[in-house]
């Protein structure tokens, strides 16, 4: 009886990890059976591993997600007869060199009469800018001048415009002549800069939405020059584009904003 029950001790581990095996799916990990010595006696006490689940690192993801999203560098010429490439690069280009004029004029710690050149101010002849009815000139660092003498009855229309600019500017009116105090440099005049800073880089990825949505306008109408798969790799190579250029507006707002805020 005691040899018995001996025989079914040494055997009965082993018949374990035989029905495991089989009984258990594929991706699990297999019993292991490890033969030790415990008080002397020979016996093999079978241990089974953990299963352990594997997750992907955020470095393996993030690699993969790059390899999933391959670039397009289309050659313009070769799909110039479906649509010029070229020139929506242009287009896209202006908007981003529109920004960049705009910074440098209109969202500056410093207000100079330059800023005030390019506001636009609605007449009765259409919208004009200001610099095209009135002279303007730094009578000091602390004030502008913008004389109204050419154009008397836009006068009021100019002082409208200034102040709705965004600009943080409050002008006075004596006669024809528009006297703007420039605001002190302070905490919450540098946030409304990076405010109208915000605003603007906005209106500029819009009109780059209004490029990108004529460019596959464009496109959907070439549609019988060429096949599917080349006509949906010219819309990857807009759209990838167009992304490109919001990055660098993102860019450059991030560098103004710094600027801004010291």
């Amino acid at each position: 009886m005691a040899l018995g029950l001996r025989c079914f001790r040494m055997v009965y581990p082993a018949f374990c990890n035989s029905l495991a095996a089989l009984t258990r799916p594929v991706s699990a990990v297999m019993l292991k059976t490890v033969s030790g010595r415990q008080n002397d006696h020979g016996q093999s006490i079978a241990y089974s591993a953990v299963p352990t689940r594997h997750f992907a690192t955020k470095k393996a993801k993030a690699k993969a997600k790059g390899q999933s999203q391959t670039r397009v560098n289309l050659n313009t010429a070769l799909v110039e007869d479906i649509i010029s490439l070229e020139e929506v690069e242009e287009e896209m280009k202006s908007v981003m060199e529109a920004l960049k004029d705009n910074f440098n004029k209109t969202v500056n710690i410093r207000t100079s009469p330059g800023s005030l050149d390019h506001i636009t101010v609605v007449t009765a002849d259409g919208k004009l800018a200001l610099n095209q009815i009135g002279q303007i000139s730094m009578k000091s660092p602390q004030l502008i001048l913008v004389n109204m003498a050419s154009f008397p009855e836009c006068t009021a229309a100019a002082i409208k415009a200034i102040r709705e600019s965004g600009m943080n500017l409050n002008p006075e009116v004596e006669g024809t002549l528009i006297r703007v105090p420039i605001p002190k440099v302070t905490r919450e005049h540098r946030e409304m800069l990076v405010k109208l800073a915000k605003q603007n880089t906005n209106k500029a990825k819009e009109s780059l939405r209004k490029v990108r949505t004529s460019a596959m306008t464009k496109l959907k109408k070439s549609k019988d020059k060429a096949s599917e798969d080349t006509i949906r790799l010219i819309e990857k190579q807009i759209s990838q584009m167009a992304d490109d250029t919001v990055a660098e507006l993102d860019r450059h707002l991030a560098v103004k904003t710094k600027e801004l805020l010291g």
